[in-house]
C-alpha cells in the first residue's frame, strides 16, 4: 500500500476507535494504576486520532507462528471485542509480522511473532503510544523479559495465556506490567493465543525501544 494520513484511512481509522473502546470498558479490578493506564492510552489514541497521522506501510512479512493467525481470529469473533477482530481480519494483509529481537532462544522461531499496529516502526507512525498484536502458536513459552521505563498492557483476544504462573487469563482479560516487571508467558498447548498490547512512556523511549530477553540466572 502506499504512504497517506491516518485521516484517509477509514479501516485504520476504525481499527484504533476499536482499541479505544477496548480500553475504555476493560475492568480495572478496582486498581487507581490499571486505571490510569487505561486512560493514559486512550488519551494516547485520541491525539493520534485528532493529528496529522501519517500511514508508512512496511512490506508485509511472515513468519511461521503467522500460520494460527487465521484461527486466532476466528477464536475471537465469539468474545465481546468482536468489532475489534472484525477490524484485524479486513487489515491482515497489510500486517507485518516480526521477532523483534536480535537472538531468538531455540523453538521460539515457529512458536511467537509481533505485529506493530501504531507506534514508530508500524503502519500509524506515532510516538504517542504503542499498539500492536502479539501471536503465540500453541505450546509457545515466551521467556522472561522486561521493559524499561515503559508501562505495558495486555488483553487476551481469544486463546489464553498465563504470566509468570501466577494466573490464567482468557480472552476479554487484562495483564498490566508496569516498567521493570519481568514477566514470563505461557500459553495453551490445543490453541494459538492472540494479544493486543499498548505501551506507554515518553515519546523517547518509545522511538529508541530495543527488546532484549532477561538472562537466566546461573
Amino acid at each position: 500500500m502506499t504512504p497517506g494520513r491516518l485521516a484517509d484511512a477509514p479501516d485504520w481509522r476504525y481499527l484504533l476507535s476499536e482499541f479505544y473502546e477496548l480500553y475504555r470498558f476493560l475492568p480495572s479490578g478496582g486498581s487507581d494504576r490499571i486505571r490510569a493506564h487505561q486512560r493514559a492510552v486512550r488519551e494516547a489514541i485520541s491525539r493520534v486520532l485528532r493529528a496529522e497521522t501519517p500511514l508508512q506501510f512496511p512490506e508485509p512479512a511472515d513468519k511461521p507462528a503467522a500460520a494460527h493467525l487465521r484461527r486466532a481470529l476466528d477464536e475471537g469473533l465469539a468474545e465481546r471485542h468482536a468489532p475489534l477482530i472484525r477490524c484485524l481480519q479486513a487489515l491482515r494483509d497489510t500486517l507485518s509480522w516480526q521477532y523483534g529481537y536480535e537472538k531468538m532462544p531455540p523453538g521460539l522461531a515457529r512458536k511467537y511473532a509481533y505485529a506493530e499496529l501504531a507506534g514508530p516502526t508500524g503502519p500509524v507512525q506515532t510516538h504517542q503510544v504503542i499498539l500492536g498484536l502479539v501471536l503465540f502458536a500453541p505450546g509457545c513459552v515466551y521467556p522472561a523479559h522486561a521493559h524499561e521505563g515503559i508501562t505495558e498492557s495486555y488483553v487476551c483476544l481469544s486463546g489464553a495465556v498465563s504470566e509468570n504462573d501466577q494466573g490464567v487469563y482468557a480472552p476479554g482479560s487484562l495483564i498490566f506490567n508496569p516498567p521493570g516487571h519481568k514477566h514470563r508467558i505461557t500459553t495453551s498447548d490445543r490453541e494459538p493465543s492472540l494479544l493486543a498490547y499498548a505501551w506507554i512512556g515518553p515519546p523517547e523511549q518509545l522511538a529508541g525501544y530495543r527488546m532484549m530477553f532477561a538472562r537466566s540466572a546461573r
